[in-house]
């Protein structure tokens, strides 16, 4: 016979009660009890009655996304595109927002189990074996945007490589006097230090131009336009200001050219900017920027997943997009 919830909380030693809210609302148990609940589920092939009934139908016309800080513009640009690809293809998109190790680790625990989703899609967290397993094992299939892992397919991003074309567009133009703005947004255990990584593409670019050190501090303590703004206002006051400023982001580039113009610098004359994303808004504003088709690679990671859903036998595909420099006004 199928295992039953009873099973499940006998070999937890919790009360069903516990085991249907770690199922529906992970985040109102404690991390080790949920464990002990999950690795039970795990044990026993337990399955929920709803997504039993489900997996007989095969499909609930439901995928998943998980992100975190979803609110970021990069993010909606990626579930923009993602959006647009469910659509066409008569899927319901369910957004389930993670902005702690807790929230993550409660959605990796149960969305295998308890939710019916027919799919899932990551964006820019890391994964490690165990929750690997734990979707193969249930069954859902899942692809990641950004970061990678063997065992599942994926759209990745070559930040350090994003970084170097920044630094060399810079250098090609005769900079030489190059400064780093950034920071990370970052989920303890969970999130890509992408700041960090584009930082040391452009330290890796100016190096074998045999060019000095980057100019500037590296970590915001946030990394939001607001703070980049501070940070260049300190930046471009000093006697040896930078030539042209590197910014981790476009969101953080807006900062540096809010700060430049409260100082009466002209751009790209006085002080250069370039970004990293090619949001919208930085075609409007001019912006040279590393274009990493953020669109794009949420259609992509769908084309993905409906794949496999297709043929489940198939090997994981991993996929790079191209990056490259959009040049504008501002460099």
């Amino acid at each position: 016979m199928s295992a039953t919830i009873y099973d499940v909380a006998e070999r937890a030693a919790v009360s069903i009660s516990t085991v249907s809210r770690a199922l529906n609302s992970p985040n109102t148990v404690n991390s080790a009890t949920r464990k002990r609940i999950h690795d039970a589920i795990d044990e026993l092939g337990y399955v929920p009655k709803a997504e039993a009934t489900a997996r007989a139908r095969r499909s609930n016309r439901r995928i998943g996304v998980l992100a975190p800080f979803f609110t970021y513009p990069s993010f909606v640009q990626r579930l923009r595109g993602i959006a647009d690809a469910l659509l066409e293809a008569s899927y319901e998109l369910v957004v389930y927002n993670a902005d702690s190790p807790a929230h993550v680790s409660s959605y990796l625990e149960s969305l295998p189990v308890a939710r019916r989703l027919d799919g899932l899609i990551i964006i820019s967290l890391l994964i490690n074996d165990a929750a690997a397993d734990r979707f193969q094992h249930h069954g859902l299939e899942t692809v990641l945007i950004e970061t990678s892992h063997a065992r599942l397919s994926c759209v990745e991003t070559d930040n350090l490589a994003g970084g170097r074309l920044a630094g060399e567009y810079l250098l090609e133009r005769g900079h030489r006097r190059i400064a780093f703005v950034g920071g990370d947004v970052e989920i303890a255990g969970y999130t890509l230090r992408t700041s960090h990584l584009r930082y040391e593409g452009l330290r890796l670019a100016m190096a074998a131009a045999q060019v000095d050190s980057i100019m500037g501090e590296f970590r915001l303590d946030r990394a939001t336009s607001a703070m980049a703004y501070q940070q260049s206002l300190a930046l471009l006051r000093r006697a040896d200001r930078p030539s042209a400023v590197f910014a981790a982001s476009d969101t953080l580039a807006l900062g540096v050219l809010k700060a430049s113009r409260e100082l009466n610098l002209r751009v790209p004359q006085d002080i250069a900017v370039i970004g990293f994303d090619d949001l919208d808004i930085s075609e409007y504003m001019g912006l040279t920027t590393v274009c990493q088709s953020l669109e794009e690679s949420g259609r992509l990671a769908v084309d993905l997943l409906l794949g496999r859903l297709a043929s489940p036998d198939r090997s994981p595909q991993h996929v790079r997009l191209p990056l490259r420099v959009m040049p504008r006004e501002t460099a």
